[in-house]
């Protein structure tokens, strides 16, 4: 009875909580955003540049304040890709493997940056690495979100041949979030490459079955899969113009929505 009776205020707070975060113009109480690597280069080109990491703290910085619950999926790009070390001779495990530990290298400069906010934050890897992280478990991940802390998710799905697009899929899935935010170097989802085709058009809203009919280059198949078969919504965005995340939180037209 006692823990009954615990669970249900907590889950009235969550409410309450979720309740005041759509009263502030916030259109998703609890999102995933996913990071790819290369956004953590900035024009560095590779490794970490500080700035980009201190900026983009400092817009999570706000959005947490404002009690929205944020869990963080990045890749490791900007360290290694496994596609690349496979297609230069590599083990295709190994290779996959080499790039969840890059993945965990980028998790800890986003802490370090999130702390210097303000912003208490928790990395959890699926590989385990006791010293640096803890282990990815759903309920304790889904309990650092509701105590307001910053959730970065590290080494995918700890599995070679996933990809982190997959794990955020899956990992916004697991964690009953409102919404999966995909931060890119684009303004959203178009017909055709607009850096090669400067008549591409791009699309406000699109669903997943298009996507994969007409083969457009969002996330790939078993990520857009696992979304469309659990109705997770996603935003497409451009992660390089300041306050776009707040705005595309909140429901502005800054990307693609897929549904």
């Amino acid at each position: 009875m006692a823990e009954e009776k615990a669970n249900a205020e907590a889950s009235a707070e969550e409410r309450a909580k979720w309740a005041r975060v759509r009263e502030r113009g916030y259109a998703y109480p609890r999102v995933l955003l996913k990071l790819s690597g290369e956004a953590l280069a900035g024009n560095v080109g590779y490794g970490i540049d500080p700035k980009v990491v201190d900026a983009l703290a400092d817009e999570i910085a706000d959005i947490v304040h404002d009690e929205v619950e944020v869990a963080v999926v990045v890749g490791g790009g900007n360290i290694f890709r496994g596609l690349a070390g496979s297609a230069e001779g590599m083990d295709r495990a190994q290779a996959d493997y080499i790039g969840m530990l890059a993945t965990v290298m980028n998790a800890l400069a986003l802490q370090d940056a999130f702390e210097r906010h303000g912003i208490f934050s928790r990395v959890q890897s699926a590989i385990t690495m006791q010293e640096v992280s803890e282990p990815y478990i759903r309920r304790r991940a889904v309990r650092h979100l509701e105590k307001g802390r910053v959730v970065i998710l590290a080494a995918g799905t700890g599995n070679p041949y996933f990809t982190t697009d997959t794990t955020a899929a899956l990992r916004a899935c697991e964690l009953d979030v409102s919404c999966l935010m995909k931060a890119t170097k684009v303004d959203g989802v178009y017909d055709s490459d607009p850096a090669k085709n400067p008549d591409a058009k791009r699309f406000d809203r699109i669903n997943y079955m298009d996507v994969l009919s007409k083969g457009l280059n969002v996330m790939d198949s078993t990520a857009t899969s696992l979304c469309m078969d659990n109705s997770m919504p996603m935003i497409v965005f451009d992660l390089t113009v300041e306050g776009n995340i707040s705005r595309a939180l909140k429901g502005e037209n800054v990307g693609t929505t897929v549904e």
